[in-house]
């Protein structure tokens, strides 16, 4: 099945930390694809912005290496790559400065959709928005574009809405988490609202749980002075997971459009009970072999910081009361997967007799690293014997299914940024809801600091610590394996 193309108007895209990590591996390769994709049309900018003393040759050179090593190898052959570098602008600037800015200004074409990506450290937003502003770089179609972390809490969180707020408004502010533009998370939403199939068993009569992992085999690696003072759940529990929740939680938005939907959401995260001290593990990861332990690994050897967090989470309204949500992400797993496994209940009565054992419904949505979605449902196994009941999954990949002439589907970034280049809103976050994120994250983190609790250890290429195993069966219940 090929995917319908819709072309995008010529725009300019700013990339303030253009050189950066996330540009090269992220950003440019998300750029590419789209233009060879034909969305991105003749006559748009990408223009690079950074410190380095680089000519825009010199920016094209790094742009080209950047592409051929994490694009895929999409279109670089046939003089593809070549036409897209035309694209390509460099402007060494200062954030703090005066210098670039009325270089970047003569860059920047007419009334068109003007976007600034902050690929930056959360201590610059503030500089490059005003500066933006008092260089008179805003026009009717101007948007700015800010990766997490939105604050260290939500004291922070609020100053940093604050600050942006100062210089632009709510409607042009995207927030960007890429979690959301993941294509399962979105098919969330069109699983629920567009299967009559699903919607009427979206709730605590028929769900027995709902479980969310996301787990990594990787360590800190260059992150060790940032995720020390972070940790899993500041990292990705109170964000990443966070938004996989509000969407598995949410009720159904009156129509498909931004506010609609980030006002469900919202109401999911202030419906959220505080986390019992007895409902939540932490852990860290220990050395294995040749692979160093957490602490080796940031420098740190007396460090309390987890590189795992699991938790037992409720949602008080109507529709979820007694449904409990579990929720783990660590570093230095088994296998890297993201899933949300919803588990439905029990028939009421077996006809079968206790020898068909215990068999459960269970859908699971797969959002990395093989995209797609898993019905277990219960079937006769196959042979005469009389009737054996086995579990067997009716499985969907949307590489296979769905992906344009065998090839993978967009990745997340590709669809975020044209999305900000749309002007739509609806996959990324809105300032109150940050800050009602952090509200009910806080108190987690203050109560386990108070407490003085230490992270347990837990093998590396493990499943994580042995508690968070004791939180789920305290329930009577289990873990889903973690599968690459």
């Amino acid at each position: 099945m090929v995917s319908r193309i819709i072309p995008v108007d010529p725009f300019d895209l700013v990339v303030f930390g253009g050189t950066g990590d996330l540009a090269r591996r992220k950003i440019i390769p998300a750029l590419f694809r789209r233009y060879c994709a034909g969305q991105m049309r003749t006559g748009s900018h990408l223009i690079g912005v950074a410190r380095s003393a680089l000519e825009t040759a010199s920016y094209r050179q790094l742009v080209a290496e950047a592409i051929r090593e994490f694009s895929g190898g999409r279109a670089c052959e046939d003089g593809t790559l070549e036409r897209f570098l035309e694209f390509v602008e460099y402007i060494q600037l200062d954030a703090q400065g005066e210098q670039g800015w009325p270089a970047l200004g003569e860059l920047l074409q007419g009334d068109r959709t003007r976007a600034f990506y902050m690929s930056v450290g959360p201590s610059l937003f503030g500089d490059i928005a005003g500066r933006i502003r008092v260089n008179g770089l805003v026009n009717d179609a101007t948007r700015i574009v800010v990766e997490k972390p939105f604050g260290h809490d939500l004291e922070s969180a609020r100053a940093l809405n604050a600050t942006l707020a100062e210089h632009f408004g709510e409607a042009q502010i995207y927030r960007i988490d890429h979690y959301l533009g993941k294509e399962t998370v979105q098919n969330l939403m069109a699983v629920r609202f567009g299967n009559v199939l699903f919607e009427p068993l979206w709730n605590s009569q028929y769900v027995d749980h709902i479980q969310i992992t996301v787990a990594e085999t990787v360590g800190i690696g260059g992150r060790g002075a940032y995720y020390d003072s972070a940790g899993a759940m500041r990292d990705m529990m109170q964000n990443h997971l966070m938004q996989l929740l509000c969407l598995i939680a949410m009720e159904p938005p009156a129509r498909f459009e931004p506010d609609a939907v980030r006002d469900e959401k919202l109401k999911v995260i202030r419906a959220l009970d505080p986390v019992e001290p007895h409902h939540i593990v932490r852990g860290q990861f220990a050395a294995e072999g040749d692979t160093p332990g957490y602490r080796d690994e940031v420098g740190a050897p007396r460090s309390t910081t987890e590189s795992y967090v699991a938790l037992k989470a409720h949602v008080s309204n109507w529709r979820w009361s007694g449904t409990p949500f579990y929720l783990r992400t660590g570093k230095r797993l088994v296998a890297r997967s993201s899933v949300i496994n919803v588990v439905f209940k029990d028939a009421p009565h077996s006809i079968f007799g206790a020898e068909a054992g215990q068999h459960s419904n269970i859908l699971s949505i797969r959002l990395q690293p093989n995209e797609g979605i898993t019905m277990h449902v219960t079937i006769k196994e196959p042979g005469p014997g009389g009737m054996r009941l086995i579990d067997v999954p009716l499985d969907m990949s949307f590489a296979e299914a769905l992906g344009p002439d065998g090839q993978d589907p967009p990745d997340a970034y590709e669809r975020l940024i044209m999305d900000v280049i749309r002007g739509n809103q609806t996959l990324f976050m809105r300032g109150d809801e940050v800050e009602a994120a952090w509200a009910w994250t806080d108190p987690i983190i203050a109560g386990w600091q108070a407490r003085g609790e230490v992270p347990k250890p837990y093998d590396a290429f493990g499943k994580g610590p042995e508690d968070a195993d004791h939180l789920m069966r305290r329930d009577k219940r289990d873990w889903r394996g973690i599968k690459p």
